[in-house]
């Protein structure tokens, strides 16, 4: 039989009652005729409450984050043994097994770790043997077999890979949204609904901010060339009537009337500026000791800057030191920032998309603390409360 893989995040997992809801769609995709491999993410707001607990342990000092992972790692964990229970008691055979046991191998990072390779034997032997077999997401084992979480949105990476590994038919990602729109719906309500997507703009999104797939993710399916469905968990897929509306991501996409597909915005960055006489090698090793990500790096002879998302830094203000410390003078901070980004096929092509995205700025009187444009993506970094009315005046101008 085909392999679908199912990947449910926390909000479908909530509670009981929602996971034997999600019990009730993988029985019925069983039943279907698909073998079936689910991934699941932590119940709701779990991870946030053991990322408090571990603050609170600490003290004044940042958690340890090898035993970061081991906490954090546990959230998954439940939700997987709570939905292997509710599918064995609606009468069909299931099995759970947590990132390691899947075979998910990943470098020495911890709580950003990125995936190497997927060993998924033990998955293969028990879908062989008529099981349903329920992983845990966001989680892995690296080469030194220590246990390893791969950042916020990681189950959508743990679902992808498996799909690359067991040749699957599809990965289907459930959420509290039905897809991909050209803006978050909660900050631009008039946002439009893309039905269809390629794996290159999408990842651009990601790693510019949208939160419907993990950039990660959404990498890993463009390399294996595997079609990724989005979906809501609340529409039902077997209800051939429904016709739910979805997004489909593959390597590519049909044919769309508007150059721009959305406008994405990212929170919690800091932005850096670099004098001249800064040794730039040293300042990457700085991030690299502070475990911190530079991203959108610019240097030349009068100096450059750079960008430092703090989405996976779990104590800024002890990275900061020491990333500080060890980047050596002439590294200046701005914090309290965020970026607006226009992401879609050829912007760099004629000067038109710039201008417009520039002039969009000026009427609102918002300054851009930096800027850069390339073939799929124009960006500025703004104030943070900039962000939201920024965001809405650029869909407008490019979207509307």
């Amino acid at each position: 039989m085909s392999i679908v893989v199912q990947k449910y995040g926390g909000s479908s997992v909530a509670d009981v009652t929602k996971i034997g809801q999600v019990a009730d769609k993988v029985v019925a995709t069983r039943r279907a005729g698909h073998d079936v491999v689910v991934v699941v993410s932590a119940m709701g707001k779990t991870t946030d409450g053991l990322l408090a607990l571990a603050r609170q342990a600490s003290g004044e000092a940042e958690p340890p984050r090898r035993e970061l992972d081991m906490l954090l790692s546990t959230g998954e964990r439940v939700s997987m043994s709570l939905l292997s229970i509710a599918i064995q008691a609606r009468g069909l055979d299931a099995i759970s097994f947590t990132g390691s046991q899947s075979g998910i191998i990943t470098n020495d990072r911890h709580f950003d770790a990125r995936i190497l390779e997927v060993r998924p034997h033990r998955i293969e032997d028990e879908l062989a043997r008529g099981r349903i077999v329920i992983v845990a997401g966001y989680q892995g084992m690296s080469y030194r077999r220590e246990i390893t979480t791969l950042g916020r949105g990681g189950s959508d990476t743990t679902a992808v890979a498996l799909a690359a590994a067991l040749d699957a038919e599809r990965c289907e990602i459930y959420s509290d949204v039905d897809g991909v729109y050209s803006a978050d719906p909660r900050v631009v309500p008039d946002a439009v609904h893309l039905p269809e997507i390629d794996h290159a703009v999408l990842q651009e999104m990601a790693e510019c901010g949208a939160k419907v797939l993990n950039a990660q993710a959404v990498e890993w399916a463009r390399r294996a060339k595997i079609a990724i469905y989005a979906r809501a968990t609340s529409d039902d897929w077997n209800d051939a009537a429904a016709a739910p509306r979805q997004t489909v991501v593959r390597t590519v996409a049909g044919e769309s009337e508007r150059r721009v597909r959305a406008v994405v915005s990212e929170s919690n960055l800091v932005l850096g500026h670099l004098a001249a006489s800064v040794d730039l090698g040293r300042v990457v090793a700085a991030a690299g000791e502070a475990g911190l990500a530079l991203d959108e790096v610019a240097f030349g002879p009068s100096g450059g800057t750079f960008v430092l998302p703090l989405l996976n830094v779990p104590d800024w203000a002890r990275a900061r030191a020491l990333f500080v410390d060890g980047a050596g003078p002439g590294v200046q901070l701005d914090e309290g920032l965020a970026s607006v980004s226009v992401v879609g096929d050829g912007l760099s092509a004629t000067h038109e998309s710039l201008h417009r995205f520039l002039a969009t700025l000026s009427a609102l009187g918002v300054a851009s603390r930096a800027l850069s444009s390339g073939p799929l993506r124009i960006a500025a970094v703004v104030a943070a409360a900039d962000v939201a009315r920024t965001t809405q005046a650029v869909h407008a101008a490019f979207v509307r």
